[in-house]
């Protein structure tokens, strides 16, 4: 499946091909930018990328004049319940709306898969993710998981 929207492309990929590597690379190093004390893949549980490959995941790769850009998964949590993982956009790609559209993406893919919800969680010093969040739908929930990076927890129930 393919999504256009202004001059971007989103299209599923392999979390092993080239994009995906670039862009989950790029995520990593942000967050150990970003967040206070840096960030270690070996403390997140969740950093390994192998369960966002299909059929049991869905990795989305967004492309800008055929450049890799940005990347956004999902994964089985529970029974009828689907996890957000690993949403970047390039500094350089941001304000277009592809954060929204890949929510949107991966909701429909979310409610194909006859999941009922979505979680996803995030630091607090990711301010631009926690405002998208929100304007989409997502609203707080009780901690869901062990991820010694996450302030914030979040759900949405699939309609």
């Amino acid at each position: 499946m393919r999504s256009r929207a202004a001059s971007f492309e989103l299209a599923p990929a392999d979390p092993s091909s080239a994009d995906a590597q670039y862009c989950l690379g790029h995520y990593f190093d942000e967050l150990a930018a970003r967040f206070r004390g840096g960030f270690d893949r070996n403390r997140d549980a969740a950093a390994d990328v192998t369960d966002l490959a299909l059929p049991e995941g869905y990795l989305l790769i967004a492309r800008l004049s055929g450049r890799a850009v940005g990347c956004a998964g999902l994964r089985a949590l529970a029974p009828g319940v689907g996890e957000l993982k690993r949403m970047w956009v390039a500094p350089a790609a941001r304000g277009m709306g592809i954060g929204r559209s890949f929510l949107r993406e991966l909701e429909a893919e979310a409610r194909r898969r006859g999941l009922r919800a979505l979680r996803l969680d995030t630091n607090e010093s990711l301010s631009e993710a926690l405002q998208l969040y929100r304007s989409c739908g997502y609203r707080e929930i009780a901690r869901f998981n062990d991820n010694p990076y996450a302030h914030y927890w979040f759900e949405k129930v699939l309609a």
